[in-house]
């Protein structure tokens, strides 16, 4: 398997990408990978590429933390469906299996998969989806992922850039909007009243 690095922006420890496809990794196969390295973040792309992250660094662990504290609490609220943080892995319809910072999809979605199916990376794409920068992560493959989940399903995903103080907003057959300073992002109309409050995340 070839070994290849990727060097984030500003971080001296790289990611690594291995190309898995001729091995034929199974999805039982892979389900076991991460189980047995649970101080590694794995996704499998759509290509049969494996990508191992080292854990985020405590701060953007905080930050993401608020994010999905707040989406918890509006998925409460507005009942209609449920919310995922960081280590909810699902497999989209092109293969791909991904595991956003953040997501949310409708109950009646959610239910109608089996227990076999919700025990490993459910064979879904959210809804909604939230992707945090963080600096061990390159930017432009964020954008690529975001693009991704919305032409898997997604209908509505925010892309969270610190760094600029940007956020990213992804729509099904619009081009990705960007706001630059806000203080805060809507999800409506796909999720009616939940505000994404970025007080916290600009500090």
């Amino acid at each position: 398997m070839a070994k290849v690095p990727i060097l984030a922006e500003h971080v001296n420890v790289p990611r690594v990408m291995l190309n898995v496809e001729s091995v034929g990794l199974s999805p039982e196969q892979f389900f076991r990978l991460c189980c047995d390295n649970p101080e590694l973040r794995l996704e499998l792309t759509a290509q049969k590429e494996l990508i191992v992250m080292s854990p985020t660094n405590p701060k953007t662990g905080m930050l993401n933390a608020e994010i999905t504290c707040q989406l918890v609490n509006w998925a409460k609220r507005d009942g209609r469906g449920v919310a995922f943080d960081s280590n909810a892995g699902f497999t989209l319809p092109n293969g791909a299996k991904r595991a956003p910072d953040g997501s949310w999809m409708l109950r009646t979605r959610w239910e109608a998969l089996t227990p076999k199916q919700t025990a490993r990376f459910a064979p879904v794409c959210p809804d909604f989806v939230l992707e945090l920068w963080s600096p061990s992560e390159i930017f432009k493959e964020l954008q690529s992922k975001m693009s991704e989940y919305i032409a898997n399903g997604a209908q509505l995903g925010f892309l969270i850039y610190p760094r600029k103080q940007q956020v990213y907003i992804y729509r099904p057959n619009q081009a990705p909007q960007c706001m630059d300073h806000p203080v805060s992002v809507s999800g409506d109309p796909e999720l009616p009243g939940f505000t994404l409050d970025l007080t916290e995340i600009w500090k």
